[in-house]
């Protein structure tokens, strides 16, 4: 729970860096800067996964969480304001239980209340009723984009829990999943050519991009993994919105901004206990 807590507090504090370093530039391109400065800090364990045949399942499984999610992401804001988008992305919790039951062959009802109870949580922080307009093709983007996430950060935990103690080391799987996705995000940047943007950055942009790839992207990412292979799937389903209220709380604490704060602090309490909801002390 450690892990998956230390990550969403490296992400709270990235929305603010991106709105005030990087307005402007394509955000493909970002994703790709970001998702290639993680591989190469995880390129020492390129060559430590173990059995030649699991390198290719990583850097595929890489792709969808990872360089597809980031896609799709992106793509929904062509059709949605800031703050919708961030409502949107709240419904992950629920993917994660409803996937994990099915693959489980089993219904938890407690593990659905803590995704109920996560989901209310986040939405209370970015709750401001619905854009005008024909919107359901940027909701329909932030869906699949959430099923990415969800899919692969379940997919991981499943393979890791499967590999007992012979498994390799996160590292070496994270490094694997870097690389599938920062090849999808790159082909992506290319299409739409947004590489051109990152031509006529300067200082302050360019340590930004340093500090995303580094820590948000390659720290908090396998962070976030890592903790996803040793909890419980109910917990595992509530934090993922526990970085939403946290952010509220860091723009206004580090950036200044004016913000919510008492819709913030509720939806961090909501998270919270969704996530004391769904914990099972027989998982380590």
């Amino acid at each position: 729970m450690l892990s998956l807590l230390a990550a969403s507090l490296i992400w709270a504090f990235s929305f603010g860096l991106i709105k005030t370093q990087l307005a402007g530039v394509d955000p493909r391109a970002v994703a790709f800067v970001r998702l290639a400065l993680a591989t190469l800090v995880f390129a020492p364990w390129l060559m430590r996964l173990g059995p030649s045949r699991l390198w290719w399942r990583y850097a595929v499984l890489g792709a969808v969480q990872f360089g597809l999610m980031y896609v799709l992401y992106i793509a929904s804001y062509a059709y949605l304001p800031a703050y919708a988008v961030a409502l949107f992305t709240v419904f992950t919790p629920i993917y994660v239980v409803l996937m994990e039951d099915a693959w489980s062959r089993r219904f938890d009802p407690r593990h659905l209340a803590a995704a109920v109870l996560a989901v209310a949580g986040g939405a209370l922080v970015v709750w401001r009723g619905l854009p005008a307009g024909e919107v359901w093709r940027g909701i329909l983007l932030l869906q699949g984009a959430n099923l990415c996430f969800a899919v692969g950060q379940l997919v991981y935990r499943r393979w890791r829990l499967a590999q007992g103690t012979e498994a390799s080391s996160d590292a070496a799987n994270l490094a694997w999943m870097y690389l599938g996705a920062a090849l999808l995000a790159g082909l992506a940047a290319t299409i739409s050519g947004g590489l051109g943007d990152l031509a006529v950055l300067k200082g302050p942009a360019h340590l930004t991009l340093l500090y995303l790839g580094l820590l948000p992207t390659g720290v908090a990412f396998y962070l976030w993994n890592r903790g996803a292979g040793r909890v419980g799937a109910g917990v595992l389903a509530a934090a993922n919105n526990l970085k939403i209220p946290l952010a509220v709380v860091a723009a206004w604490a580090v950036f200044g901004e004016q913000v919510r704060l008492l819709p913030a602090l509720g939806g961090l309490v909501a998270v919270t206990a969704a996530v004391f909801v769904a914990s099972d002390r027989r998982v380590r």
